[in-house]
C-alpha cells in the first residue's frame, strides 16, 4: 500500500515530524524561522509608529468592542477582529457574551480538544486548524483564540475537553499542526492559556508554585513548539499566577522565555478580564488588554507623560500588534459573511477527526463490531444518546448548522432489518446553569441523584427484550465547563446503579462513554462486554460513532490521558496538592461577563491567592502511575482495534549517539486482522542507571500507520538526542545526561513488546 508516512516527535524535530513537511531549502533573503516571517515589514511599521501620536498608540492596546481592538483609522489600518475558539468559530456576540442572533454565523462544530488528541495525528491537527482558519476568514476574523493546549494535570479539570493531553510530546505535535494549519489558511492562531492553567477552581487568583524543571519539560513544551516551529502569531497569557505573578504581567514567562529564549515576534492579548495593572502589565509583556481601557488607556498615557514608563515600551507593543496586522489580510465588512461558513469540506474534516478519535477501551468476546445478522433488536439506553454537545457550560460553544447525535447516527447507518428502541434512563444535570431551564422536571437536582423510578423502569423494560444494549454514559458540558472543576470523576446521576440494574436483565451490554475527560469506569468495566470512549465529537460525531460500532471502520483512537481506577490515585490528589479551597464567590470571567449565570457580581481583584504546589514535579499522568507503580483502569496511549497488530524486528541505525545526532529506530508492524486498520505506534524511553531523577519512561515519538489486512510495513521513528536533555536548575539551562537509553516500542504506554538499547 502506498501511503504518506508522517512521523511525530517533539518540537525540536517538527521538521522531521513528517517526511513530506521537510523544508526544501532557504532562498536567499528569506526568513530563517517561522517567527522571523513576522518581522519582514518592520521598516514600514517603524515609519508608521514614528507618525503616530501617543494617544493613537495606546488606543491600539485595549479593546474596541468585546471582540476587536483598534487599528490606526487615520492611516487606514483596520481593526483586529477576534473570534473565540478553539473547536468552532464562535457566533457573533455582544456585551455579556450574549449572541447577537445573526442567521449567517453558524459554523462547523469540530470535535473538542481531547478528541483531537485521541487521534494522535499531526495530519488531522493540521486539517482541523486549516478548516477552522478557513471558516474564520469567511467570517472576516483575523485571530482565532486557540489552540487551547495546557497539560491535563487534573482528571477533574473543567477544561479537560478543550485541552489536549497529559503529555508534552503529544501536545507539542498537535499544537504545531493546529497552528500551522490555521495560519496557512490566513488566520492567526492565539495560543492559550500561557501558562499552567491546569485548574478552573480559583483560576483568576490561584498561584501556581512550580520548579523550573517541570515547568520547562512538561508545561511549556507545547507552547515552545507552537511558537518556534508553528510560527504562532499571538499568545494569550493565562488568568492564574505563576510563582507569584499573573500571566498578564509575568516577566519571566512573557519576556525572558517567550520573547527572549523562544524569539516570539507576535502579540500577546490578555484573557478577557485578565489584566490587573498598568505598570505591571506594561513591563511584564502584555500588548493588548481585553476588555476595557482602565489599565491600557488613560492610565498608561499618564504613566508615559509622568516619566514612569518609557514610550519606547508602548512602541514595542504597537510594533508587535502591527506585525500581526500586516501578516493577516484584513477582510472588509462587506466581504465577510457573504457565503455559507460551514461547508462540506470542513464538515468532512470534522468527521475524519471524530472517526479517528474514538477509543475502543474493552471488547471481550469481540462483541464489537455489531453483527447485524444476529443482532435484530438494539436497546439504546441513556440520555447521552440524544443529548447535543455543541453548546453548554460557561465558555466555549458552537452555533452549528446541525449535530448528528449518537442515536441519529446509528439510525442513519444501520439500515433496515434492525429494530432500535430508546430510553433516556436518567435525567439531565445542569448544576449552576439550571436556571436556563427552571421549572423543567427532567433536570436532576444533584450530581448523585437517585434514579428516577419511571425512567429506570422504562430502561429495564427496553433492555430485557433486546439482543444488545447500548448504554450511553458520561457527562455533559454543564458538568465539564469553563469556570468550574468537577467535584469528582464518578459517573453522574447514578449511572453506575442504572447499568447494574440493566445487567441483571441483559448481560449483553456495550457502554459508550460520552465525555470530554476521564470518568471512573470501574462499574461500567465490570458490567460491560465492550466499552467505547466517544468524546464530544463534533457535528458528525454520531455518524463516526455508528461507523465504528457497525464495523464500517476500525476504531483507532488512543487515550490522551490515563483513566485511573479512582480519582485519589492521581498525583495531585494522592499528594493532596490540588488547591480546591474556593476563595471567591465569583469566577474571574463569569463575574465580569456572564452575569446571566452568577448574577450582578463584581470580581474582587484583591482576593487572596491560594497556592497550588506542583510537588509531583515531572510525575504528571502516566509518569506518576508508572514511576509509583500505581495500577490504572486504562493506561495512557491505550486503544484497541478490530485488527490485531504484531511488532517485530526492532533496530537502531547506530549503537552510540552524540549530542547533535538523531536516533532512528526501525521496526516492522503487521496487521494480523481481516480488515484495514490504523495503529498508533508509540516510542518511549527509559534511563536505567541514571543519576538525574527521571520518570519511569517518557513518550518521545509516535506515528499513525494505516495497514491493509495481512500487510507488513517497516516504520522508522526519530528522536533527536537534544530531546533527551533535562533542564538543569542550578545551571539555568538544558543539559544532556550521558549513559544507556532503553527504547521501548508498542501500542500503548503499558504494551511495549519491543526494546532496543543505545548509548548517549
Amino acid at each position: 500500500m502506498n501511503q504518506t508516512i508522517r512521523t511525530a516527535t517533539l518540537f525540536m524535530s517538527i521538521a522531521a515530524v513528517t517526511s513530506c513537511q521537510t523544508p526544501q531549502g532557504n532562498p536567499a533573503g528569506a526568513p530563517r524561522s517561522p517567527q522571523e516571517k513576522l518581522t519582514v515589514n518592520d521598516k514600514k511599521i517603524n515609519e508608521i509608529i514614528a507618525d503616530m501620536s501617543l494617544e493613537e498608540k495606546v488606543e491600539m492596546l485595549h479593546s474596541k468592542t468585546i471582540m476587536s481592538s483598534e487599528g490606526v483609522p487615520r492611516l487606514g489600518i483596520p481593526d483586529i477582529k477576534y473570534a473565540d475558539g478553539p473547536f468552532a468559530v464562535r457566533e457573533e456576540i455582544g456585551d455579556g457574551f450574549r449572541p447577537l442572533g445573526w442567521t449567517t454565523d453558524s459554523a462547523t462544530y469540530y470535535p473538542t480538544g481531547s478528541a483531537l488528541a485521541a487521534t494522535w495525528s499531526y495530519d488531522l491537527a493540521y486539517d482541523y486548524g486549516n478548516a477552522l482558519g478557513t471558516e474564520a476568514r469567511r467570517r472576516g476574523k483575523d485571530i482565532i483564540l486557540g489552540p487551547a493546549m495546557n497539560i491535563q494535570r487534573l482528571p477533574i479539570g473543567g477544561r479537560t475537553y478543550e485541552y489536549f493531553s497529559e503529555d508534552p510530546a503529544l501536545n507539542a505535535v498537535l499544537a504545531v499542526g493546529y497552528t500551522k494549519g490555521m495560519q496557512d489558511a490566513g488566520t492567526a492562531a492565539c495560543l492559550k492559556h500561557y501558562a499552567l492553567n491546569n485548574q478552573e477552581t480559583n483560576r483568576g487568583s490561584v498561584d501556581v508554585i512550580i520548579a523550573e524543571r517541570p515547568m520547562r519539560e512538561i508545561y511549556l513544551k507545547a507552547f515552545e513548539a507552537a511558537v518556534k516551529e508553528g510560527g504562532a502569531m499571538s499568545v494569550m497569557p493565562a488568568y492564574n499566577k505563576v510563582n507569584g505573578y499573573y500571566g498578564s504581567e509575568n516577566n519571566h514567562l512573557n519576556n525572558v522565555i517567550l520573547r527572549g529564549e523562544w524569539g516570539f515576534k507576535g502579540m500577546t492579548v490578555s484573557d478577557w478580564g485578565g489584566t490587573h495593572s498598568t505598570m505591571g502589565a506594561a513591563l511584564g509583556g502584555l500588548d493588548v488588554q481585553m476588555t476595557g481601557d482602565n489599565y491600557f488607556g488613560p492610565a498608561l498615557i499618564d504613566s508615559v507623560r509622568a516619566g514612569k514608563l518609557n514610550e519606547s515600551i508602548v512602541d514595542d507593543k504597537v510594533r508587535e500588534i502591527l506585525r500581526l496586522r500586516f501578516a493577516i489580510e484584513p477582510i472588509a465588512d462587506d466581504k465577510a459573511n457573504t457565503v455559507k461558513i460551514s461547508q462540506k469540506e470542513q464538515q468532512q474534516v470534522a468527521y475524519n477527526v471524530a472517526a479517528k478519535s474514538i477509543v475502543l477501551l474493552k471488547n471481550e468476546g469481540a462483541v464489537l463490531p455489531i453483527n447485524t445478522a444476529k443482532v435484530k433488536k438494539i436497546a439504546v439506553i441513556g440520555l447521552n444518546a440524544t443529548a447535543t454537545t455543541a453548546s453548554g457550560g460557561m465558555g466555549a460553544g458552537a452555533k452549528t448548522p446541525y449535530e448528528i447525535t449518537p442515536l441519529q447516527g446509528l439510525k442513519n447507518r444501520i439500515g433496515k432489518g434492525v429494530e432500535i428502541s430508546y430510553a433516556p434512563a436518567y435525567k439531565h444535570y445542569m448544576g449552576m446553569f439550571a436556571g436556563y431551564r427552571a421549572g423543567t422536571t427532567e433536570i436532576a437536582q444533584t450530581l448523585d441523584e437517585a434514579p428516577d423510578a419511571k425512567l429506570l423502569a422504562e430502561a429495564i423494560a427496553a433492555a430485557r427484550g433486546a439482543d444488545l444494549v447500548l448504554f450511553f454514559a458520561g457527562t455533559n458540558k454543564f458538568i465539564e465547563s469553563e469556570g468550574i472543576d468537577r467535584e469528582n470523576i464518578l459517573l453522574p446521576v447514578s449511572q453506575d446503579i442504572i447499568i447494574a440494574r440493566l445487567a441483571e436483565v441483559n448481560p449483553n451490554i456495550v457502554t459508550v462513554v460520552v465525555s470530554g475527560g476521564p470518568c471512573d469506569l470501574r462499574v461500567v468495566d465490570e458490567k460491560s462486554n465492550a466499552v467505547v470512549q466517544a468524546w464530544w465529537n463534533g457535528l458528525e460525531g454520531g455518524h463516526a460513532l455508528a461507523d465504528v460500532l457497525l464495523g464500517n471502520i476500525s476504531p483507532s483512537g488512543k487515550l490522551p490521558f490515563t483513566y485511573p481506577l479512582k480519582l485519589e490515585d492521581s498525583p495531585a490528589f494522592a499528594l493532596g496538592n490540588f488547591s480546591n479551597d474556593v476563595v471567591t464567590d465569583g469566577d474571574v470571567f463569569a463575574a465580569q461577563f456572564r452575569h446571566d449565570i452568577v448574577g450582578e457580581t463584581e470580581y474582587d481583584e484583591n482576593v487572596r491567592s491560594p497556592k497550588a504546589y506542583y510537588s509531583e514535579g515531572l510525575l504528571v499522568g502516566y509518569r506518576w502511575f508508572d514511576t509509583k507503580n500505581v495500577p490504572v483502569l486504562y493506561p495512557f496511549g491505550h486503544g484497541l482495534s478490530y485488527a490485531s497488530f504484531e511488532y517485530a524486528n526492532i533496530k537502531s541505525d547506530k549503537n552510540k549517539y552524540g549530542a547533535d545526532d538523531v536516533i532512528k529506530i526501525s521496526f516492522d508492524i503487521t496487521n494480523k486482522g481481516v480488515m484495514e486498520a490504523d495503529e498508533v505506534v508509540q516510542l518511549y524511553v527509559r534511563r536505567p542507571g541514571a543519576k538525574v531523577e527521571w520518570p519511569e519512561k517518557e513518550l518521545k515519538a509516535f506515528q499513525r500507520v494505516t495497514l491493509g489486512a495481512g500487510n507488513t510495513q517497516t516504520v522508522t521513528l526519530e528522536v533527536p538526542v537534544a530531546e533527551l536533555r533535562y533542564w538543569d536548575e542550578a545551571a539555568n539551562g538544558w543539559k544532556l545526561e550521558n549513559g544507556t537509553i532503553e527504547v521501548l516500542v508498542g501500542g500503548s504506554s503499558a504494551t511495549l513488546p519491543l526494546k532496543a538499547t543505545v548509548t548517549i
